[in-house]
């Protein structure tokens, strides 16, 4: 007989929760400061320039177009793809450490992430907190992405649970705000050590 799992199953964005990126990261190799670099960001549009790429969209052709509108950018904008690496920062082991124990309490840990799936891959291997997942939605494998609501249907598709049986946890208050209106659970991140305290307060034991 197998085990009842034990509630919430609980759901972990991965970028700025348990692993740092930041396309900051990899524009102060060769701007002079975080003004030049969000003008520069904010001109091009990067914020849903980069949602494409989450969604599956080709590197090679959203770089080739977002250079023909911003040929001023060009070289800039191709770094977004050759230096992509250099955006990526380091796993966040005070929250995988949360993770982990949290698994070894006996929930059901998943994951859900928008991140362009060739992009991953590049970098699977150092995502350690993987291991304490039972399984997780890549939006650029699934061609959608939060806060869009298909890709957490997905989810709960994937992993037979009800939105209201799971406590999602993402730094990205449009996204959390999706995920409420669909019924989960929720935590905001901000830091582990305050992931840490909302779970105390929810009574949590890990």
């Amino acid at each position: 007989m197998t085990q009842p799992t034990k509630s919430p199953v609980i759901v972990f964005d991965f970028g700025a929760v348990l692993v740092d990126w930041n396309q900051y990261y990899l524009y102060r190799k060769v701007m002079a400061n975080d003004e030049e670099i969000k003008a520069f960001l904010d001109e091009i549009d990067f914020k849903n320039w980069n949602l494409q790429f989450d969604k599956g969209y080709s590197f090679e052709k959203g770089v080739e177009e977002k250079s023909a509108a911003f040929p001023q950018h060009a070289e800039l904008i191709k770094r977004f793809d050759t230096h992509w690496l250099d955006a990526m920062g380091e796993v966040m082991m005070d929250t995988v450490e949360i993770a982990r124990r949290l698994k070894a309490a006996g929930y059901t840990l998943f994951g859900l992430s928008n991140w362009n799936e060739t992009k991953f891959n590049l970098v699977k291997d150092r995502m350690v907190f993987l291991d304490y997942l039972d399984e997780y939605v890549l939006s650029g494998k699934e061609k959608q992405v939060k806060p869009e609501p298909y890709i957490f249907q997905i989810l709960l598709d994937r992993i037979g649970h009800k939105a209201e049986e799971c406590l999602f946890i993402d730094d990205s208050a449009a996204n959390i705000q999706a995920a409420e209106a669909l019924g989960f659970q929720t935590i905001h991140f901000h830091s582990a050590q305050q992931l840490a305290e909302d779970l105390t307060q929810r009574g949590l034991v890990y």
